[in-house]
């Protein structure tokens, strides 16, 4: 198993390449190779000066360089009619470049994704076969019929988006706790005793009636009420608490 040199911000030779080539603003189809070659291999000896065992890929990448720095010095050869050849010697070392760099996106976008489901979470599929034992139900309609419905289908919707453009929704405001304890706090001072069912005179909704039991909770905590129920879902008395200096002198 080889060693994985990772030096800084750098994991791996083409990693320091691409760096070494943006940093210096170059494009990457023309790359001046005789310069990137020297800083590469003076950060080769500068990780040698700092006792880091460079991997062998490090030096591979080096002796390429080496070497297409010298092609790039020798003239290039000519063909039989005297014209020099075309083909760029840095072809092949910016093919190996854009690779590298597409592979290392996708990396880091499956590394993203990682991250992502990392804070999904699923649930065991379910048995549902008990739901879907019943046969699918048909519809005897011929056209003539289904072609009347979808007519009715559409006066309808169109009369609805009528309606919603003319009129606006308006929505009751909803009671909150404070103003529901009030509101049975003023029951109180006609009689002391009252059922939660005579609480619930007004409530419409089911919003009206969970409000009406968490402020009947509220108002338990705060000892300003008592609750007494003599059979398993009977009706439920509520008193009025008597003062603390009154309970003191009894």
């Amino acid at each position: 198993m080889g060693y994985k040199v990772k030096l800084d911000q750098f994991e791996g030779p083409f990693d320091l390449l691409v760096y070494l080539i943006e940093h210096a603003k170059m494009n990457i189809y023309d790359i001046r190779v005789s310069e990137i070659t020297t800083q590469y291999l003076s950060y080769i000896e500068q990780m040698k000066r700092q006792d880091i065992t460079v991997g062998s890929e490090f030096m591979v990448l080096a002796a390429m360089l080496i070497e297409l720095k010298s092609r790039m010095l020798l003239p290039r050869p000519k063909t039989v009619d005297g014209v020099e050849e075309l083909e760029d010697p840095r072809k092949e070392l910016v093919q190996k470049i854009l690779e590298y760099k597409k592979f290392k996106e996708a990396a880091a976008e499956l590394a993203e994704r990682e991250e992502l489901m990392s804070h999904v979470y699923t649930k065991p599929q379910e048995d549902l076969t008990e739901y879907t034992k019943e046969p699918d139900e048909i519809l005897n309609m011929d056209l003539n019929q289904f072609v009347k419905a979808f007519n009715l289908f559409l006066i309808k919707k169109r009369r609805l988006e009528e309606v919603r453009k003319t009129y606006a929704r308006v929505e009751r405001q909803r009671m909150t706790i404070e103003n529901r304890i009030q509101q049975m706090r003023d029951c109180f001072l006609k009689k002391d005793r009252l059922t939660f069912r005579e609480l619930l005179m007004g409530a419409t909704t089911r919003y009206d009636v969970v409000v009406t039991f968490m402020s009947l909770l509220e108002l338990l905590k705060q000892h300003a009420v008592t609750a007494e129920q003599d059979v398993r879902y009977g009706e439920i008395t509520v008193k009025l608490a008597q003062p603390e200096e009154e309970r003191n002198d009894q």
